[in-house]
């Protein structure tokens, strides 16, 4: 690896002198690790950290995924560092959830722009119900169960207590499929199945269950029983 460090790199390509004189977009996600990071380990800099970071987890959204702990075991990274990178990713997540928050909220392609990337970093299956005012106006997201791997059990009772509690018009109903095949499985059929028989008696709105998995060529990453014909 080289053995140049940033300080010594012609000033132009110093990440924080290129972010300020070009924008962000300018920076690759090594570079923009690096402005982080700030400094590197004996024999690479920042930037060749950054991408060492990116390589051994396959992207940004693997790295994304890592607890302060993971990151902090990381050479090069350490407590400090692991913070701030927690911090930026989350962040993230924040302001694409802030965006669409006063949005009409109505469709599986917006529920993955709210939720999607945050829920495909979860190690664990997470029930989550995103509750909805008349406008189908987001009043809030609350988790309503966290399982294996492979698995999260939510009985619909706890599924609409939020909604009953909130007094939400209308809901949508999301989880992950850690995996990030998001086809259903029969337990998802039938989880959905109860939850239509319950919003008819409880009369609040389920606007559709989705599933989140991972993006694939010719799938979006998720799957909504809305879509398919079964809401």
């Amino acid at each position: 690896m080289s053995q140049l460090k940033i300080r010594e790199m012609p000033r132009d390509e110093r990440p924080r002198e290129k972010l300020a004189a070009h924008g962000a977009s300018a920076l690759s996600d090594p570079e923009l690790i690096a402005i982080l990071l700030r400094t590197g380990i004996r024999g690479a800099n920042a930037i060749e950290v950054g991408r060492k970071l990116l390589s051994d987890y396959g992207s940004l959204r693997g790295l994304s995924r890592c607890t302060v702990d993971e990151l902090a075991k990381i050479d090069g990274v350490g407590f400090a560092k692991a913070v701030q990178l927690a911090a930026a990713f989350d962040l993230g997540r924040r302001l694409a959830r802030e965006t669409l928050s006063k949005q009409k909220i109505d469709s599986p392609e917006i529920v993955n722009e709210l939720i999607g990337a945050e829920m495909r970093m979860l190690r664990k299956e997470s029930l989550r119900v995103i509750l909805l005012d008349t406008r189908y106006h987001l009043i809030r997201i609350e988790q309503v169960s966290l399982g294996s791997g492979n698995e999260s059990i939510a009985h619909p009772r706890e599924i609409f207590h939020p909604a009953v509690v909130s007094s939400a018009y209308a809901v949508i109903v999301v989880h992950n499929h850690p995996s990030g095949d998001s086809s259903p499985s029969q337990a998802d059929h039938s989880l959905t199945r109860r939850l239509a028989e319950a919003a008819e008696l409880l009369q609040i709105k389920l606007l559709d269950h989705i599933i989140i998995g991972a993006p694939a060529e010719g799938s979006p990453g998720y799957f909504s029983f809305k879509e398919a014909g079964v809401l």
